[in-house]
């Protein structure tokens, strides 16, 4: 936030990523610069992710959801350091970057 109260930060924080910090009315529940810290956290985890997944894939994991299921159970883990939400939404981001269908992810 500048001097004058304008935000020139340039990165937009998707509404999916929004809505975990949203109230059900659609307040946020958090500073911006704290929300957006939090998704540039969980978008560059995602991408980290990209090439673990393939070589899970292409290894030990020989399905998509299977792949996508063990980095969530990882992912989800208090010593992560994520939300249960941040979680499930870098899982998916991550099926989104990769082209391959998210599975359910519980809680």
């Amino acid at each position: 936030m500048t001097a004058d109260g304008s935000d020139e930060n340039q990165i937009l924080v998707p509404p999916s990523f929004v809505a975990l910090y949203s109230s059900p009315q659609g307040r946020l529940q958090c500073r911006p610069d704290a929300l957006r810290a939090r998704y540039e956290l969980c978008e560059d985890l995602a991408s980290a992710l990209v090439e673990q997944a393939q070589q899970l894939y292409h290894g030990p994991c020989p399905s998509e959801p299977q792949v996508l299921l063990s980095l969530h159970q990882a992912l989800a883990a208090p010593e992560a350091g994520l939300t249960p939400a941040e979680a499930r939404w870098c899982i998916q981001r991550l099926a989104e970057l990769l082209a391959w269908p998210c599975p359910l992810l519980g809680a």
